[in-house]
């Protein structure tokens, strides 16, 4: 056979007749360094090597993703004893112009990395540089821990150091120092304490004490009890001998869960892993749980990776919160996360809320969890009364046009601050506007897509997704109504008018600036933000659930169930309605969010919002990726990408800039930058394959020196 310029081919034996004399010697000396045996490593400095091992295989602390992978180093004889798997190490590293040859002399400085594992041998045949020191013998990186950062970034298309930069907290070499307690023995399994009032409670108990594994999602009840009910699920873990973890959105959370294991096991069974802690405090700490010294572990977001031992339960605390997102790449979930580990760990998984996400939903649908409720009766005996103000009531309410605060609102604040303190919940300003029918409120969807249709100049309608103008006359798929609003509402200096309409009460603020943890229980107005709701001792008398349309109006296919969600975190503060506890919600009473809070069922809500993401292949039925930076960067990106063939694209669609004042949001323009984004969605079962595509291409892209920034996040908990 010949080759295209005409000369025969070569075959494996040796050569071929007619070629030229340069190329047959090439071809010999190709064949004979195929067949000599692979060299030693060598350093170019000559350094004596340890003698069994020699090759250490080193992560690189380089957050990029065309060197995501591992580079080899000699061993030098005197660092044998310090240089064991799992350590920190800094390495002399040179990639001039992105080539990188393993560990070789090429220039470069030095940089942190992890020694991953020591070998007999290396792939690269030429000489090795040496380590160049080991920064401590403390083997921070255990075997499960890279495997567990390995299948995060794997899911979310980034790269192991990134990841690893968010499982392991920077060294403090005073907390190494300091020698970590002697672990306690098993405590005894608790007693089912409040479990009892859920249907499937005690079992589950029963099964963490045994050592089993089971899977659930937990509808809780009103009130302040979770706190305890989950430190009781951690205790009967610890005492099958296994350990656990426990992830909260915020620091307030993490002590009152803190203070619940306290107050059950004592001191010196559970860690707390929060930032609040400081860095020695806190390295020290994770040191502790690495070390095997302390068994269950309860902080925020970043204590999803702890390195618990033998871990038998990881359990996570309402989940929709936005603190469970990480804002720093690859932008992994506390739940998936907690998801992972459960598989990997083969151990029990317990999702905990007074609401419920789609993806808890999602779990108890596929039949991966089972549901842990309380019955109706239960659920009527816990949840203060709900009433409702509609269009209807404030159109024909003089109080309401005139004030902020309708009078049935204004009633009910009245006669809670004669029992004790009330809760006033109001939105934070600025959120967007977003398209709905006038007639019945639901949202205005693309023919196309079904993505949120938005208002532009001149009125024209135009996708938020995929950018198609709405071409005719829409109408509303609920009703048939044509007429479209725009929702914008504030908070209108709530806690002024208050102050003005109950001048003889005190008025206290929780939100951005100071969140309050708790209020004593005496008449007060508490004006909060959602998220910042302090508890009040002994329960709040009377909740309002101000501007509803600002929450439900927001541009996120999660609006319904994120205002729910809010309206439900602040009504479980109230005391139940047999104690006189009332909460009116400023809201359209037909809407399906308000109904399922005046029923206090927020599951049945949950399960048809997730029916109908599934008929339109909405997340988290189908997996998304957004794709965003500048316009030439995304379309050459799109362009060069191989995605799966089941893969959709919507888009590119201008981003809006930031709102001033606001923080920038991962995959949000920098100011000044006109950004575009699209979204690449794919059916169940090929979300794996798009993660590797677009992680696949986005390294081709840095390695060829990319000079416009292009961000990748997979399933954006944000999508409008």
């Amino acid at each position: 056979m010949s080759s295209e310029n005409g000369a025969p081919r070569a075959d494996g034996g040796g050569g071929a007749e007619g070629a030229p004399p340069e190329q047959l010697a090439l071809i010999r000396e190709s064949v004979r360094q195929a067949k000599a045996p692979r060299a030693k490593p060598r350093t170019w400095r000559g350094a004596a090597l340890a003698k069994e091992l020699p090759v250490a295989r080193v992560l690189v602390d380089k957050g990029v993703l065309h060197l995501d992978r591992y580079f080899d180093y000699a061993v030098p004889e005197e660092m044998d004893a310090q240089a064991q798997p799992g350590v920190r190490v800094r390495v002399r590293f040179g990639a001039g112009r992105h080539r990188v040859r393993e560990g070789r002399r090429e220039g470069g400085g030095l940089i942190d990395g992890f020694l991953v594992e020591r070998r007999a041998e290396s792939d690269y045949s030429g000489p090795l540089a040496a380590l160049a020191q080991v920064v401590s013998p403390e083997r921070v990186l255990s075997e499960e821990l890279l495997g567990l950062a390995r299948a995060v970034a794997d899911r979310y298309a980034g790269s192991l150091a990134d990841v690893l930069q968010l499982a392991v907290p920077p060294r403090n070499a005073r907390a190494e120092q300091r020698p970590s307690p002697a672990p306690l023995p098993p405590p005894k399994a608790p007693d089912t304490g409040s479990w009892a009032r859920y249907e499937h409670g005690p079992a589950f108990l029963d099964a963490l004490a045994s050592g089993g594994a089971p899977r659930a999602v937990w509808h809780t009840l009103p009130g302040p009890q979770w706190s305890e009910e989950l430190a009781r699920a951690v205790a009967a873990t610890l005492a099958s001998g296994r350990g656990a973890l426990v992830v909260v959105p915020d620091g307030r959370a993490a002590a009152r869960v803190d203070a619940a294991l306290t107050a059950l096991l004592g001191t010196g069974r559970h860690a707390l892993l929060t930032a609040d802690a400081g860095p020695e405090k806190r390295y020290a700490q994770w040191l502790a749980v690495r070390r095997g010294s302390v068994r269950a572990v309860v902080g925020t977001r970043a204590a999803m990776f702890a390195p618990v031992r033998d871990l038998g339960l990881v359990a996570i605390w309402d989940d929709g919160d936005d603190s469970h997102s990480e804002q720093h790449a690859p932008q992994p979930h506390a739940r998936d996360v907690l998801l992972l580990r459960a598989a990997l760990d083969k151990c029990a998984f317990l999702l905990g809320s007074w609401s419920c996400t789609v993806e808890a939903a999602q779990l108890v649908e596929s039949g991966w969890a089972r549901p842990l409720v309380a019955g109706r009766e239960q659920v009527r005996r816990s949840a203060p009364l709900v009433r409702t103000v509609g269009d209807d009531d404030l159109a024909r309410d003089e109080a309401a046009r005139a004030a902020r605060l309708p009078t049935l609102a204004w009633q009910a604040a009245r006669e809670g601050l004669r029992h004790g303190p009330v809760l006033v919940q109001v939105p934070r300003r600025g959120y967007a506007p977003r398209m709905a029918c006038a007639q019945c409120r639901a949202p205005a969807r693309c023919r196309h897509c079904s993505g949120p249709l938005q208002g532009q100049d001149a009125g024209v309608l135009r996708c938020g997704w995929c950018g198609r103008d709405e071409g005719g006359a829409w109408h509303c798929q609920e009703c048939g109504g044509f007429r479209l609003r725009a929702q914008i509402v504030g908070a209108r200096r709530t806690a002024e008018e208050l102050g003005r309409a109950f001048p003889a009460v005190p008025v206290r603020t929780s939100g951005r600036e100071h969140v309050l943890d708790t209020v004593p229980d005496t008449p007060a107005l508490v004006v909060s933000t959602p998220g910042a709701e302090p508890v009040a001792e002994g329960g709040y008398a009377a909740a309002l659930l101000l501007d509803g349309w600002a929450m439900l109006g927001r541009p996120d296919l999660r609006a319904g169930e994120d205002a729910l969600r809010r309206w439900i975190a602040a009504g479980a503060l109230v005391r139940p309605q047999s104690e006189g506890g009332t909460v009116v919600v400023v809201a359209e009473p037909t809407l399906r969010p308000v109904q399922a809070l005046v029923r206090w069922d927020p599951v049945g809500h949950t399960v048809r919002e997730l029916a109908e993401r599934a008929e339109l292949g909405f997340p988290p039925v189908s997996r998304m990726a957004a794709v965003s930076g500048p316009p030439a960067a995304v379309a050459e990106f799109l362009a060069a990408v191989r995605l799966p063939p089941d893969a959709e694209v919507l888009g590119p669609v201008p981003l809006p800039p930031p709102p001033p004042g606001r923080p920038r949001r991962p995959g949000a323009p920098p100011p000044g930058e006109h950004w575009e984004r699209a979204l690449v969605r794919v059916p169940p079962g090929s979300g794996a394959a798009l993660a590797t595509a677009l992680k696949t291409a986005q390294a081709a892209r840095m390695a060829r020196g990319g000079a416009e920034a292009v961000r990748i996040r997979i399933d954006p908990p944000d999508i409008g």
